[in-house]
């Protein structure tokens, strides 16, 4: 019944849009290869960061359209399924399967607060009449919590739900799920959703992210996975520290996901406007936040810096040796150190 398990790092990716506010297709066709060409194991279309409850149902869908006719198989695709009940969530995982998405990730009910129980009977009659495998989604910032034994409980009793993205950042509840879990599942994949931990995460026994991070640098989230599948701890580490302040100021200095979006401007794509309405003040912050990013981005090796008179980017073509250089460059100062492997 089920695929190949999900690992890698799946690009929790934004739509982009156009001038009117509407979803730019060719934009977001253009986005979708530039990802894939630097190295996401996957693509996880409306998530949090696509701003998924921002568009309409219709929108939903026409976003997984274009993303799984655009990828045509080259990477699974995680598509966001969730809606406001448990019977349009279903609808939405027929769907998705028809248009031949590998799994589909839906977050715990939103709004109203639930217990444990109803959080189980919900994915469960979800998992009972779902064509398509189902990934759990806890993001207790935003949603109905999904609790340890209320995983282990859904992966016990129903064989369609294959995984969960974990956005908590709570590295104990990582580590007890996987002791509790995998034992019985070892097919059963642990993804986290937070970016500052990734790392650790991965050496704990994660087997990938959904880090929105990876959709402004995909080529360093993809390194910190590469390394870590060889047990290069000390690169990894290192490369974290320098995902942690990218994602610092993308997260922390603007509306969330207006930093990344923000971010992927700066790689040279037109991603528009989002849909939370800006206003003169955070518009300002956002051109702020922009330049700040620019610099970053350029100490990274990524992007040129934007003038303080510029409105637009003058992103340098991108190299897939940047990340390389960036890795012989923390090389070469574990070796400096005496802790290279």
């Amino acid at each position: 019944m089920s695929q190949a398990k999900l690992a890698g790092i799946f690009t929790p990716n934004i739509v982009c849009l156009d001038a009117q506010g509407n979803i730019n297709e060719r934009e977001t066709r253009r986005y979708v290869d530039w990802l894939i060409d630097n190295g996401v194991q996957g693509l996880y279309p409306n998530g949090s960061t696509g701003e998924f409850t921002r568009f309409t149902a219709a929108e939903r869908e026409r976003t997984i359209e274009i993303i799984t006719d655009q990828v045509n198989g080259r990477v699974p695709i995680l598509a966001g399924a969730a809606e406001a009940n448990s019977r349009e969530t279903i609808r939405a995982c027929e769907r998705y399967y028809e248009l031949g998405a590998t799994a589909v990730a839906i977050v715990a009910p939103f709004y109203y607060q639930i217990g444990p129980e109803a959080v189980y009977t919900y994915f469960k009659e979800i998992a009972d009449n779902s064509p398509i495998d189902v990934t759990l989604y806890n993001i207790p910032l935003f949603a109905s919590p999904i609790d340890v034994d209320t995983v282990a409980r859904l992966a016990d009793d129903c064989e369609r739900v294959i995984g969960i993205k974990d956005s908590s950042g709570d590295l104990p509840q990582m580590m007890r799920m996987i002791s509790r879990i995998r034992p019985n599942r070892p097919e059963f994949s642990f993804l986290t959703g937070w970016d500052p931990i990734l790392v650790p995460m991965l050496w704990v026994g994660a087997d990938g992210g959904t880090n929105a991070s990876s959709g402004v640098v995909p080529e360093l989230t993809s390194k910190i996975y590469q390394l870590a599948s060889t047990g290069e701890w000390d690169l990894a580490r290192d490369l974290q520290f320098r995902l942690l302040r990218l994602f610092d100021a993308m997260i922390l200095n603007s509306e969330f996901p207006e930093g990344f979006r923000e971010a992927i401007k700066l790689r040279g794509f037109d991603t528009g406007i989002g849909r939370q309405p800006q206003g003169p003040v955070l518009t300002a912050k956002l051109q702020e936040l922009s330049r700040d990013l620019s610099t970053l981005l350029h100490e990274e090796g990524f992007t040129q810096v934007v003038t303080a008179d510029s409105n637009t980017s003058s992103a340098a073509p991108i190299s897939n040796d940047n990340i390389d250089t960036i890795v012989q460059g923390v090389l070469a100062e574990l070796s400096r150190r005496g802790l290279a492997q």
